[in-house]
């Protein structure tokens, strides 16, 4: 709970909630009647569950069902879509962000396939996740290479002031863009978990799938 503007306000309840405290006289009595410890209740669970964070990897229709999809991303989104919604924690998402003259690029020279173009249907999430990321206020990060640099150092950030616990990586790609955020995260805060959920995320093949998870395994990335 916390003082706002002269009045209390109980974390976890509604305002209008008949167990909300809204003055001094209310708090006293609650004390007296019931004690201290379960004032910070909810507000402790929901400060911890914040300090979680779930990272959905630019899970873009482009790498779902379009110019890049797979049958294993196909495959794995229902379960991808589950963990979000369930999710007790933060949700930050990234996209995959590439210009018109994508083919210009040295991505582009070396995948010549166009994705991921902003403001395409490819480059959108699809329709239930993009709901989710509604519902979950979650942040989002259009990034023009494999890894966010800019995710990293916000990341870094919120560890250096103690408001992270832990980290998880969902989505696509297990052997390009998972990977990559994973270990980037890994190296810039070596003592903080960093998760992978492997049912949660789909390689370019199973085998690079696979391979991607041992490298990240070897790497002290846990894999759930």
């Amino acid at each position: 709970m916390s003082n706002k503007s002269g009045e209390w306000i109980m974390y976890g309840v509604e305002e209008d909630d008949p167990y909300c405290i809204h003055t001094v006289d209310e708090l006293t009595s609650y004390i007296n009647d019931i004690g201290f410890l379960p004032l910070f209740k909810n507000e402790i669970h929901t400060r911890k569950s914040e300090m979680k964070y779930l990272v959905v990897i630019d899970v873009q229709n482009d790498f779902v069902d379009g110019s890049l999809g797979t049958k294993e991303a196909q495959a794995m989104l229902p379960q991808l879509l589950s963990k979000v919604e369930s999710f007790d924690g933060t949700v930050w998402m990234t996209k995959d962000t590439h210009p018109e003259n994508y083919l210009g690029t040295q991505e582009g020279q070396n995948l010549p396939v166009k994705h991921c173009i902003k403001g395409t249907e490819g480059w959108e999430f699809p329709e239930v996740l993009a709901d989710l990321q509604k519902d979950k206020n979650a942040v989002v990060y259009e990034k023009p290479t494999f890894g966010s640099v800019q995710m990293a150092a916000d990341f870094k950030k919120l560890y250096n002031a103690g408001e992270v616990d832990s980290i998880e990586l969902i989505g696509l790609c297990t052997d390009i863009c998972v990977i990559s955020n994973a270990l980037m995260l890994k190296a810039a805060m070596p003592e903080l978990p960093i998760y992978v959920d492997p049912a949660c995320c789909a390689g370019v093949t199973p085998e690079k799938h696979a391979a991607a998870l041992e490298v990240m395994a070897s790497c002290q990335i846990k894999l759930l």
